[in-house]
């Protein structure tokens, strides 16, 4: 393909020096014949300070449409600098914000979804040579206010892009690919040279944060071949492709999410309709919910418990506060502190005893956990976090990653 997108994160391109040095990886593409279009997060930390001094500001309800036109601005820093970086480099570039390349938005302000992208102009300044470098994590809805993406965005832009381009996309980052688990987190973990996309989905969507589940979800539904890399460029990454043949491993990552709420709702009616409508609100809400368990009845009571991130936690207990006004008997409590350790892989599928070997660790660590959730390529389970790492360390030793 003679066309190609190329994502850098906020870490790529924290500062002066690190864009000027991402300008000539891109020149140096441009110089081998391929047509380049950028993505480009916000530099380091922005986005977390521009989040910091809304709070400061809006302490009790955050007006997230203001939110939106406040944090897009990190994005059209980087953009700009970096095009003027390229063309230092002796190449043409121009910057274009979400609005500008025509990226079409839907759905609530900080949680938006591409709904399309007419890539007529960023076509017309490909055709002109110039490498098109695009703010990622953003766009315009249908009344034409900017609008962002939530966390991870900026990789669903750069798919999203390379699916209406067709070509392939690389997600370059500040560590060299896919591991079996955070190295971060875990020193001896192994770099993966391909992965699956229902693999990687299931891991994003679980925790591992080196790339954003939708964008792993659009790769998959059109066909985009993701490469993850090191921002240098100079060493192989991780192939995150379809895969017809799997490797006979039952497990293939570890994958850990922190930040998560454990919320449980005691004395609810055993009854359909005052189940569902709890979860009609959180989903009213947008919360995403993860985790379900529901106890048995007892005097034609029960207890769900549920878990949810834990920037969503003033939403929570907004709406549990509404919940338990209208089902009077109705009480919730919130942990808080709580770790999902999810284990994937595509030999789950076919392979008996994984899940014996699990509860196994468990149990000989003498670990307890809250909540199990299962698929047909994944176990989860929520813990305490005083508990992660012994069970990452004995999970980690007894299936190889």
């Amino acid at each position: 393909m003679n066309r190609v997108v190329m994502k850098y994160g906020g870490t790529s391109v924290k500062n002066i020096d690190n864009i000027k040095k991402v300008a000539k990886i891109i020149a140096k593409r441009k110089e081998q014949g391929k047509n380049v279009v950028v993505v480009v997060s916000a530099m380091g930390n922005t986005t977390d300070n521009l989040i910091d001094m809304a709070k400061q500001i809006s302490k009790d309800k955050m007006n997230t449409r203001e939110l939106d036109m406040l944090i897009s601005t990190g994005e059209q820093q980087s953009i700009a600098l970096l095009s003027m970086a390229i063309e230092a480099e002796g190449y043409k570039a121009i910057s274009l914000t979400g609005f500008q390349a025509d990226i079409k938005t839907t759905g609530v302000h900080t949680k938006n979804t591409i709904k399309d992208i007419n890539t007529a102009k960023l076509e017309k300044y490909l055709d002109q040579g110039c490498i098109v470098v695009v703010a990622g994590f953003q766009g315009v809805n249908e009344s034409g206010d900017i609008t962002t993406l939530g966390r991870g965005g900026s990789d669903t832009t750069a798919v999203a892009l390379a699916a209406m381009l067709d070509c392939s996309c690389e997600i370059y980052t500040d560590v060299d690919g896919v591991y079996t688990i955070d190295p971060r987190v875990y020193k001896n973990a192994r770099k993966l040279d391909v992965i699956s996309y229902e693999e990687m989905m299931q891991m994003s969507s679980l925790g591992a944060g080196v790339l954003e589940t939708r964008a792993v979800q659009l790769g998959k539904q059109y066909g985009v071949p993701i490469m993850v890399a090191l921002n240098t460029g100079m060493i192989r990454g991780t192939y995150i492709k379809e895969l017809k043949k799997m490797e006979e491993r039952g497990v293939t990552g570890l994958s850990m999410a922190k930040g998560v709420l454990m919320i449980t709702v005691d004395n609810i009616n055993y009854s359909p309709v005052d189940i569902s409508h709890l979860f009609k609100l959180l989903a009213t809400e947008k919360v995403n919910i993860d985790m379900i368990s529901q106890n048995s009845q007892k005097d034609g009571l029960v207890s769900v418990s549920f878990t949810a991130d834990d920037e969503d936690k003033y939403i929570v207990e907004k709406v549990l506060n509404k919940y338990c006004a209208e089902i009077k008997s109705a009480e919730y409590t919130i942990e808080e502190d709580i770790v999902k350790i999810s284990l994937v892989g595509m030999g789950m599928m076919n392979q008996s005893g994984v899940a014996s070997r699990i509860f196994g660790v468990y149990a000989d660590s003498n670990i307890d956990f809250k909540l199990v959730t299962t698929s047909e390529i994944s176990v989860s389970y929520a813990i305490n976090k005083k508990d992660t790492m012994t069970i990452v360390n004995n999970l980690a030793r007894e299936f190889n990653l």
